[in-house]
């Protein structure tokens, strides 16, 4: 079965009708209780038992609010618009918010593609859209909603690195987000749609690595960013070199010969590389 929009009653119309029928009623028992006929007595008892009943089926909806409505075990549909409605006493009414609801999960310990331990939660914006499934198909929705965002992180988490090194591709936790919450998001619609849920967004909310392995992790992220900086020292100094190389060559300033020329490549390799300021030397030609 899917959901069944239907219409209820007017609810202002209905009300009329039960406050006639409480006035009546209790001018009938009031006259029936004196001198008067016991038959206005039964009538005005029957009459407050009337609209007893009859009050029973009013009910008011908010915008984006739905109400089920269940008789004897059999749903009937769903009544969708806001206002004050009237509709069979005997169904049994369940409200459901129709409302985008935010989940923000806890932290969880899980390993990455890696097996590095790490810590991940996320924040997931959803909301009903199918009221049956959402009412007949599993037994709490919510709870089902919170449990199945966890075991899709979990599983999500393992499909990738925490990161990627500086000469490697691919998707990884941190540095790709917007295409690792488009594949939670779809992992979890797919998960929710037999809850009647509409998955709206989801987003990693916290990414970090676990506390045993964080120093360690720490230390070697910063060894790969000294040895990316150092990578591109090298290859500005010996563009540097090269340059100071031809520019005496082309402007004839000096000859050098093999040996002299590796010397002077030592020396400006010394200089621009070296991570303290050098001290210069004179030659004095002894």
């Amino acid at each position: 079965m899917k959901e069944k929009a239907i219409t209820a009653g007017n609810g202002g119309l209905m009300l009329l009708v039960v406050l006639f029928l409480l006035i009546v009623s209790t001018s009938s028992v009031i006259y029936g209780a004196g001198p008067g006929s016991a038959i206005f007595l039964v009538l005005g008892i029957l009459g407050e038992v009337l609209w007893i009943f009859l009050a029973g089926g009013l009910f008011t909806l908010q915008p984006n609010e739905s109400c089920v409505l269940i008789l004897f075990g059999d749903y009937k549909g769903t009544v969708k618009d806001s206002g004050f409605h009237w509709t069979n006493p005997l169904y049994t009414k369940k409200k459901i918010s129709l409302r985008s609801r935010n989940l923000n999960g806890d932290k969880l310990k899980v390993n990455d593609e890696a097996g590095n331990p790490i810590e991940i939660a996320t924040v997931v914006v959803w909301r009903v859209e199918d009221t049956f499934k959402a009412m007949f198909d599993v037994d709490s929705y919510t709870d089902y909603v919170s449990i199945q965002s966890e075991s899709a992180l979990r599983h999500l988490a393992g499909l990738y690195p925490y990161d990627t090194g500086e000469d490697e591709s691919g998707l990884s936790l941190r540095g790709s987000s917007d295409e690792v919450s488009g594949a939670l998001q779809r992992e979890l619609q797919e998960r929710l749609s037999k809850a009647g849920v509409i998955v709206e967004e989801a987003r990693i909310s916290h990414l970090a690595y676990a506390p045993e392995i964080a120093a360690a992790m720490l230390q070697r992220q910063q060894a790969n960013a000294i040895i990316a900086a150092r990578q591109k020292i090298v290859e500005g100094a010996v563009t540097m070199v090269d340059m100071a190389l031809n520019k005496l060559k082309k402007d004839n300033i000096v000859n050098l010969d093999d040996k002299e020329k590796a010397a002077m490549v030592s020396n400006l390799l010394v200089v621009l590389c070296s991570e303290k300021s050098t001290q210069p030397t004179i030659n004095s030609g002894k």
